[in-house]
């Protein structure tokens, strides 16, 4: 695998990461739990006919700032920020688990800003019948097992990558936790349903058949609100993070929704 290109925008004065690989038209993706502490083989497919264009969110590996976030709306207008500066406006976005809930924030309130859209088990709703698992209260050895249907997968991704320091690189991943929490604490839930019928590009929602932080009833739940055209897929053999679990079929599968 080769490496994609590196560059850096500033977001409230803040560095954030930009990922870029791959030729074709623009597709954005907005990363998940744990965030990419390295470019991963989903994104490989993608860019052998997209160009893969991935920002670090705020406090995610390859990014700060998370601390200057304090509500809902600094958080999604940090995200109008970084997607602006990623050189995404208007283009095809794919967003998973936590940039899943971004995705759609950002398709919701900005729709200009986004053409075709992928979610990948998105957070922002909740269910009292069926409520989602806390990511922030379970114990570390249990965790992989939880985002991905195996759990090597999970272990797989927060390892240190090649030249980090292996003192620093816990904290790193400690931080990339905590701002997920500042967004998403508790439960992920940002009243996104409100705002699901403002949601007009076509959409795509994929669920991992064993996701054990998100009931997969979820995706009936997203695809009813949304307004646009909207399909949803399951992903046999793949948890929470489908496209760690499931690479190959995630990547098709969004291919084909974009064209």
């Amino acid at each position: 695998m080769s490496q994609p290109a590196t560059t850096t925008v500033e977001v409230n004065g803040h560095p954030c990461r930009i990922w870029t690989k791959g030729k074709g038209p623009k597709l954005g993706f907005l990363a998940g739990l744990g965030g990419l502490p390295r470019w991963l083989p989903f994104l490989d497919r993608l860019a052998e006919s997209r160009t893969v264009i991935v920002p670090s969110l705020p406090g995610y590996p390859g990014a700060t700032g998370h601390t200057e976030l304090d509500t809902h709306l600094d958080w999604v207008l940090a995200v109008r920020q970084i997607v602006d500066k990623a050189g995404l406006a208007g283009a095809d976005l794919v967003g998973a688990s936590v940039g899943g809930a971004f995705a759609a924030e950002m398709a919701a309130i900005f729709p200009g800003h986004v053409g075709k859209l992928a979610l990948i088990s998105p957070f922002g709703l909740f269910d009292d019948r069926e409520p989602a698992a806390d990511p922030w209260a379970q114990r570390k050895d249990v965790l992989p097992g939880l985002l991905c249907a195996d759990p090597a997968n999970w272990t797989g991704l927060v390892a240190a990558p090649e030249g980090a320091n292996s003192v620093e690189w816990p904290i790193e991943m400690t931080r990339a936790s905590e701002a997920a929490a500042r967004a998403f604490w508790p439960l992920g839930n940002t009243r996104l349903e409100k705002r699901l019928g403002l949601i007009s590009a076509p959409t795509l929602i994929l669920w991992g058949d064993r996701d054990s932080i998100l009931p997969p009833s979820y995706a009936g739940k997203f695809a009813k609100g949304i307004k646009g055209a909207t399909r949803v897929e399951t992903v046999a053999d793949a948890g929470h993070l489908a496209y760690l679990d499931q690479p190959d079929a995630v990547a098709r599968a969004i291919l084909a929704h974009f064209g």
